[in-house]
């Protein structure tokens, strides 16, 4: 079950339709901070969209003028001991990795501010886009907190220099920037965040569904890899890729000028 608020409002809201899993943050008054109850309400939907094959793609969204804000410094000074502190920042890896380890492409729908742990979540999705009005910054470094964990993210998306750049100044870029670094692959008026994220949803979905998983999987693992190991992984990978019923049947419905009929997950 959903985790709720105090007010019996959900963390995160989920519809599903047509193989696509909505999720929308769900705390527009608290900016969608990743509270420990919001990261709970968001592991609960991640995990259940993982074992459901009918679900092809996710995007992730939010309510309010925010998309996330990062973690909630209200509570975190509230429960400022090792333990908690330590227990809430690998909760929040945790859930970031099984963004990364989803079967499903996850994109992030950014229509607002996304700052630190914020700003590390959408580093986390597979796409991003985002309006031309959306800002970006790792700013616990302003308030003596250097941003690590969502140094991890960002500098597997980011140039070196444009990582250390955010995270030693805690200075906002705008979405504009954002794109040029590498964090976002569209950024697109208001009026079109919708027709653009769904560009990428359409795109996924008339793929093969076990070509985009093994793909997925493969593509996070070689990253952490030596060059050596990580073609040899690759190749193995496609090799059994090649092998499966989709794969043969892509190519003959090539030589056969139509379009394929996938044949399953």
């Amino acid at each position: 079950m959903t985790e709720i608020s105090d007010n019996n409002t959900p963390y995160v809201l989920c519809e599903q339709s047509e193989g696509v899993a909505l999720l929308t943050l769900n705390r527009p008054q608290q900016y969608n901070a990743l509270s420990d109850a919001m990261l709970s309400a968001l592991e609960t939907e991640l995990a259940r969209i993982a074992t459901d094959e009918s679900i092809r793609v996710v995007v992730l969204a939010a309510k309010g003028k925010a998309f996330c804000a990062g973690h909630d410094l209200k509570e975190m000074r509230q429960n400022a001991t090792l333990d908690f502190c330590q227990n809430l920042f690998n909760h929040c890896s945790q859930v970031m990795l099984m963004i990364n380890q989803l079967p499903q492409p996850v994109i992030a729908k950014v229509q607002g501010l996304a700052t630190a742990a914020g700003c590390q979540l959408v580093a986390a999705c597979d796409l991003a886009v985002a309006v031309d009005t959306a800002k970006f910054a790792t700013s616990g470094i302003n308030v003596g907190l250097f941003c690590a964990t969502p140094a991890v993210p960002i500098s597997r998306n980011l140039g070196r220099k444009q990582a250390m750049e955010l995270l030693l100044t805690g200075d906002f870029i705008d979405a504009q920037t954002a794109l040029d670094y590498g964090l976002l692959n569209r950024v697109v008026s208001a009026e079109q965040l919708d027709e653009a994220t769904q560009y990428f949803v359409q795109s996924i979905l008339v793929k093969s569904a076990i070509a985009i998983k093994m793909g997925k999987q493969l593509f996070y693992q070689q990253l952490e890899m030596p060059l050596t190991a990580a073609y040899q992984q690759a190749s193995t990978v496609m090799a059994n890729n090649m092998l499966t019923a989709d794969a043969k049947e892509g190519l003959t419905a090539f030589a056969e000028k139509r379009a394929p009929v996938w044949c399953g997950h």
